[in-house]
């Protein structure tokens, strides 16, 4: 005899499987992780603060 197959579980695993790959796809493309996110952010603050700190003043003072 040959085995039963739910279908409904094969369908929901395809599902599961495809949208994982799309994810880890995506991931690969655009991801960044939240370390990396930190890092240039924190980078962006310090190079405003620095550019700040050699702003002239127009008083002419």
């Amino acid at each position: 005899m040959s085995k039963v197959i739910n279908l409904n579980r094969f369908r929901k695993e395809k599902t599961r499987a495809d949208k994982r790959a799309k994810g880890d796809v995506n991931s690969a493309k655009f991801g960044r992780t939240k370390a990396e996110k930190q890092l240039t952010e924190a980078q962006r603050e310090k190079d405003v603060r620095s550019l700040d700190g050699h702003k002239r003043d127009r008083d002419g003072t």
